[in-house]
């Protein structure tokens, strides 16, 4: 097991819609990298379930069944730590894990439970001075994956580590660092794809978070959400490209639907994708059904 490696990348927002180009951007959005994966066909609920060559994509049911709309931080628990947060609330709870979360990511964490088995894990994100000085000031708290890495004891990265290419900022490119007035290299995609492929491969299990895709949903902007689609494709692809796929299995999935419908500005019921290319990947993917069923698969790859 010490030779190879898991990806997963998060999407926040992303669900599979319907194949109509007047609600749903991914039909239409500039997407090369899933279209050559997924034969030809956009990422929609028609190409569920796929399994050809070295790739699978599974339907994934984010309702948890609990009644009412999806929610990130409920989502997001589910994912990284196997364990339905939104039963234990009894509803589905938006942006940050309020106490009873915390205490389940404390002891589920993904990356803690990676940890404790003796492999190596990271959260690749960076974070920015202001998140830390806001944090120590109670003016901000930690969203889940945040609360899952310091859970596993792990540091979050800082810009430090993003200026030598260790770590990507949440936008992919440091477009939005820049325009803050942070002296960070402007990436495209592909650049920045490269440097997580890179740091992936440093470790047993590297975790990415992306979630313009939501606040894209939200905002009902076609145009916005066209090229957060493009951008993210480009990035995936350069990802693919830099792993060895023979020994790293990259899995890409949500926490509920919402950029494929623009006719709403709302989270979807919608199924998400989890999409899941490379080593072993068939084997993964036969064990998912539902955003709980992730970590757990994902252990018991470690496990074998």
């Amino acid at each position: 097991m010490k030779s190879v490696h898991i990806l997963l990348i998060f999407i926040d927002g992303l669900g599979l819609g319907e194949e109509d180009g007047e609600r749903n951007p991914l039909v239409t959005a500039a997407a090369p990298t899933w279209r050559r994966l997924l034969g030809g066909s956009p990422l929609t609920r028609a190409a569920a379930p796929y399994f050809a060559g070295n790739v699978s994509l599974v339907l994934t049911d984010s309702t948890l069944g609990v009644p009412g709309l999806p929610q990130s931080a409920t989502g997001q628990t589910a994912i990284l730590t196997g364990r339905n947060g939104a039963k234990v609330l009894g509803r589905h709870h938006n942006a940050y894990p309020p106490q009873p979360l915390r205490e389940l990511i404390a002891r589920d964490s993904i990356l803690k439970r990676v940890v404790d088995r003796g492999y190596t894990a990271t959260f690749a994100n960076a974070f920015t001075p202001e998140y830390f000085r806001l944090v120590a000031e109670g003016k901000r708290r930690h969203s889940v994956t945040t609360e899952v890495t310091l859970a596993a004891g792990l540091p979050l990265r800082q810009l430090e580590d993003l200026q030598g290419g260790k770590a990507v900022y949440q936008d992919i490119t440091n477009g939005s660092l820049r325009e803050r007035g942070h002296d960070v290299p402007l990436f495209t995609p592909e650049e920045a794809g490269a440097i997580l492929a890179n740091l992936s491969q440093e470790y047993h299990f590297t975790l990415f978070e992306y979630f313009l895709t939501d606040m894209a949903g939200h905002k009902g902007n076609w145009a916005w959400a066209k090229g957060v689609l493009r951008l993210l494709d480009r990035f995936y692809g350069a990802v693919l490209a830099g792993v060895d796929l023979e020994k790293t299995l990259v899995v890409l999935t949500s926490d509920h639907g919402n950029i494929e419908d623009l006719a709403v500005k709302t989270h979807t019921a919608n199924p998400v994708p989890t999409l899941l290319v490379g080593w072993r990947q068939r084997e993964v993917a036969s064990r998912i059904q539902t955003l709980t069923d992730i970590a757990p698969a994902l252990l018991a790859l470690l496990d074998s």
